[in-house]
């Protein structure tokens, strides 16, 4: 089978403990090489056992027996070096947000097409079949007409000083963090976008970044959506499609892999709740799609459209912050 080989762009945590053992794990990926800036980068290499190590970014995208690179830099990096990336012929996947604003994330994806490379936004969790089955179960009709998706994304962020997440010019702040995953959710389920988009949030006094936020939005097909998001509270990663004549609760929305891949699809009416567990490797299969994508030429299951509508979102979530 060809195999798609893989160079990472630091030893960012997500990376090491996720996406570079999906890799491994991907039947048509192959771990080619990790990069950092310093000398650490080789004792990370030795760890996970991956052939190749940079001290450098450009190293990496320098070297030609690279197809393809993960990217899971700072948020006010992501258009840096996805730009430079496909200056130099690799295929992008990107961690979200894929940039800082719907602006940025066009001028990254139209660098990817102009060097005829593929760019896919990291939303690992769609990947996850419990979603396809909610959609399955709200076009039967079992739960009635559609009404209303309330989503929620969050956890308690201990040792804040110096996280980057707490840092405004890096992109940090809870919106940019886990708020995506409920926008993109929201988009996803409803197959629509929204029309009005309402925001409130506890802004950190030191930082200015949004702790925790509050977001209404109406989608064009008339679906109501509200989600919380935060870095102040218990872990949470939810969400509720609520109907006419039921609802269905998926809690293991975004982060199955905290629960041994296993999602689990709730379905509750005034006479029955009804438990579906589903199984998922969502970082292994987020590879294999994207590589699958690359070597066939098809178009990854997060399509740059859908990235830069979820950005547009974003960015009105950020603007009614600023003018509440």
């Amino acid at each position: 089978m060809e195999k798609i080989r893989w160079g990472v762009l630091s030893t960012a945590n997500i990376g090491r403990t996720q996406v570079i053992p999906a890799i491994f794990r991907a039947e048509n990926a192959e771990m080619s090489a990790i990069s950092s800036r310093g000398d650490r980068v080789y004792a990370t290499a030795r760890e996970l056992g991956i052939p190749k190590a940079y001290e450098s970014y450009e190293a990496l995208l320098d070297d030609r027996e690279i197809d393809a690179v993960y990217i899971p830099l700072p948020n006010n990096l992501h258009k840096e070096w996805v730009i430079k990336a496909a200056e130099k012929g690799k295929h992008v996947l990107c961690e979200k947000p894929a940039a800082l604003s719907a602006q940025e994330a066009k001028e990254m994806i139209a660098a990817c097409e102009a060097h005829g490379v593929k760019f896919m936004e990291a939303f690992m969790y769609q990947l996850h079949p419990q979603h396809a089955r909610v959609k399955e179960i709200v076009a039967s009709g079992e739960i009635g007409e559609m009404k209303l998706i309330k989503s929620s994304h969050s956890f308690y962020l201990n040792n804040r000083e110096g996280d980057i997440r707490m840092d405004k010019k890096m992109g940090g702040g809870s919106i940019y963090d886990v708020g995506s995953y409920c926008v993109q959710v929201i988009r996803h389920l409803t197959d629509s976008e929204p029309v009005k988009v309402q925001a409130i949030a506890e802004l950190d006094e030191a930082t200015g970044i949004d702790l925790t936020s509050t977001v209404y939005m109406k989608m064009d097909n008339g679906v109501k959506a509200v989600f919380d998001c935060s870095f102040d509270m218990i872990n949470r990663n939810e969400y509720e499609v609520i109907g006419t004549e039921g609802k269905i609760k998926v809690p293991f929305a975004f982060r199955p892999d905290i629960n041994g891949g296993i999602g689990k699809v709730i379905v509750q009416n005034n006479s029955m709740t009804r438990e579906e567990k589903i199984y998922g490797d969502i970082y292994r299969m987020e590879i294999e799609q994207f590589s699958r994508a690359i070597l066939d030429g098809g178009e990854p299951v997060i399509t740059t459209e859908s990235t830069l509508k979820n950005m547009a979102v974003l960015d009105q979530c950020y603007e009614s912050i600023q003018n509440a």
